[in-house]
């Protein structure tokens, strides 16, 4: 009896693992970003404002329900007066973005997923500093006024270059008369 009680635990608990596994697997970076590719890049870019804005950290600004309700019905939002919603609206140009019913609340949960993947991945590719960290003393443009010398030997290195192709474009025209003779 006791290994009867233990037999069915133990196909319970692959059953909920397996259960969990599958859940887990519908909401992927993978699947989102071939969601992203085919029906968001036309507009969103993750670092860059394009038609609609960047989707760098959206899932910091906004909740992921507000996010999944926004991509399914813009308007819907817009016309309840959310204030996040018509702060776009009007920060676009009060274009609507287009209803997207077709997608599950999982796949926008995937496009998320994958956001936030390639906004970890850009981070890392910055420099970690907005400045150089030393600064080079007595560092002066390339100017004519601070580098006369040099504008004044590199314009005489380009006379010479000049008048030696010349020299040696007349000397082949005299050796051509000559052999004419």
């Amino acid at each position: 009896m006791k290994n009867k009680y233990l037999i069915i635990a133990i196909i319970l608990f692959v059953l909920q693992v397996n259960y969990s596994f599958a859940d887990n697997a519908a909401v992927s970076p993978d699947k989102g970003k071939t969601i992203f590719t085919t029906q968001c890049i036309s507009c969103h870019n993750v670092n860059v404002q394009v038609v609609g804005p960047a989707l760098a950290n959206v899932d910091q600004r906004h909740t992921v329900d507000w996010i999944i309700n926004f991509v399914h019905s813009p308007k819907t939002l817009i016309q309840k007066n959310d204030k996040d919603a018509v702060a776009l609206y009007n920060q676009f140009n009060q274009i609507i973005m287009p209803d997207h019913q077709d997608l599950s609340a999982d796949d926008v949960k995937s496009v998320v997923a994958y956001v936030k993947s390639e906004t970890k991945a850009s981070a890392s590719t910055q420099a970690p500093f907005v400045k150089p960290g030393k600064l080079v003393p007595n560092y002066h443009p390339l100017s004519i006024i601070n580098n006369a010398n040099f504008f004044v030997s590199y314009l005489a290195c380009v006379v010479v270059f000049v008048l030696l192709m010349i020299f040696a474009v007349h000397i082949k025209d005299m050796q051509r008369q000559q052999q004419s003779l």
